[in-house]
């Protein structure tokens, strides 16, 4: 099966909270974030929110015993698409469990997802890892599988709904959900190339606003899931 690697700006030891509502192939790529909380969220969304209702209460909270550890050790990861250089690399492993319905019974049946971190002391690799079959239907891109590294920055942010602020998608600001920012690095992999670096090309990186237009691995930020936006592009009302 295909990985993925990510490489990130990280601390050493992160929290996480996983969710999916679809099961995905992974690519390798190079991304920057900045901030201390991790999320990981396995994602079928396409280039706009839709809306969705859940199934009743639910809430994602930090737990002590759920880390990923990030061990130092320089020079040993290579982007390539290749995960030969993680084998002696531990990882942690979680079960994938639809978003809207989490429920252990809902478990996904092909294997758990594995992740892996090491750090080189400047940089953060993430080696993530799913058993079962590619399954995307070509031309559907707003069911292509994805993956997303979210992180915590304002104080009140939470790790459920995208940072929880309570406003729609009309009255969202950052002065209506100041301290619910949450950055988020988000891969729709779609039809991507096994193998090749995503996130960067010369025109969206002249625009400067987080966006990749051809590999569709985007730098974003959010208040709650109805509320995000590229880097550089806000609502109106908003100061970004």
């Amino acid at each position: 099966m295909p990985t993925e690697s990510i490489k990130t700006k990280k601390s050493s030891t992160t929290n996480t909270c996983l969710h999916s509502s679809t099961f995905v192939s992974f690519l390798p790529l190079h991304s920057r974030m900045l901030r201390y909380l991790l999320v990981f969220f396995l994602l079928g969304l396409g280039t706009r929110v839709e809306s969705h209702e859940e199934s009743g209460h639910w809430s994602c909270e930090s737990e002590s015993e759920i880390r990923v550890e990030t061990e130092f050790k320089p020079g040993v990861i290579t982007l390539d698409g290749h995960a030969d250089d993680w084998k002696d690399i531990d990882g942690s492993y979680f079960p994938l469990l639809p978003a809207l319905d989490p429920d252990a019974e809902n478990e996904f049946k092909g294997g758990k997802m594995s992740v892996k971190s090491v750090h080189d002391g400047r940089d953060i690799f993430f080696l993530l890892q799913v058993d079962g079959d590619y399954a995307y239907s070509k031309g559907e891109s707003n069911k292509c599988p994805s993956v997303a590294l979210m992180f915590q920055i304002g104080d009140s942010a939470s790790y459920h709904d995208m940072g929880g602020c309570k406003e729609h998608s009309t009255s969202c600001t950052d002065k209506t959900c100041k301290g619910h920012e949450v950055d988020i690095m988000h891969f729709s992999i779609g039809s991507a190339i096994p193998g090749r670096l995503y996130g960067g090309n010369p025109l969206d990186n002249r625009d400067g606003n987080g966006g990749d237009r051809f590999g569709h691995l985007v730098d974003l930020y959010a208040w709650n899931p109805h509320c995000r936006y590229l880097d550089g592009i806000g609502p109106p009302g908003s100061g970004t």
